[in-house]
C-alpha cells in the first residue's frame, strides 16, 4: 500500500487550515498539464475544476459532455472532459472531470478521485492521509 501523509494548508494568515492536496492535472490527449492544489471534498460526488483551466489543458470547454448539476450554490452547467491526476507517485488515469464556470478552486470529489483511496482525516493534528490499497 502507498500512503501519503499531508498537513492541512493555509494560503494566508486569515485562512482556516484545510485538507489541500498538491496535484498535477494532465490532459492525456494534448500532453498539457498544470500543477494546482485541490481541496479534499467528501461532499462532492465528482471532481470539479474551474472552467478557466480548460484552454490551459488544451480542451475546448464547450466541446465537453454538457451536464446540469446541483451544487451548494445552486444549479449550474458543467462540461466533462477526460483528465489524469498525479500526486506523490500516485496516478489516476483517464477520468471524466467536470469543468465548471464560476468555480475558483479544484475540488477532489468521491467518485473519480477519493474512491481510489483510504482517506484518513485527523482534525486534531490538522492532517490527512491518502492510502492507495
Amino acid at each position: 500500500m502507498t500512503s501519503t501523509y499531508i498537513p492541512f494548508t493555509k494560503f494566508n494568515d486569515n485562512d482556516i487550515a484545510r485538507p489541500w492536496l498538491p496535484v498535477t492535472i494532465h490532459n492525456p490527449h494534448t500532453k498539457l498539464s498544470i500543477k494546482v492544489y485541490g481541496l479534499i471534498d467528501t461532499g462532492a460526488d465528482e471532481c470539479a475544476i474551474p472552467a478557466e483551466y480548460a484552454p490551459l489543458l488544451g480542451h475546448n470547454l464547450q466541446a465537453g459532455i454538457r451536464k446540469t448539476i446541483s451544487t451548494g450554490n445552486g444549479i449550474t452547467t458543467a462540461y466533462a472532459h477526460t483528465l489524469c491526476f498525479k500526486t506523490n507517485n500516485i496516478e489516476i488515469n483517464d477520468v471524466l472531470i467536470d469543468f465548471m464556470p464560476n468555480l475558483h478552486v479544484v475540488l477532489l470529489g468521491v467518485k473519480s478521485f477519493l474512491s481510489n483511496f483510504i482517506l484518513t482525516v485527523n482534525y486534531k493534528k490538522s492532517a490527512f492521509s491518502l492510502t492507495k490499497p
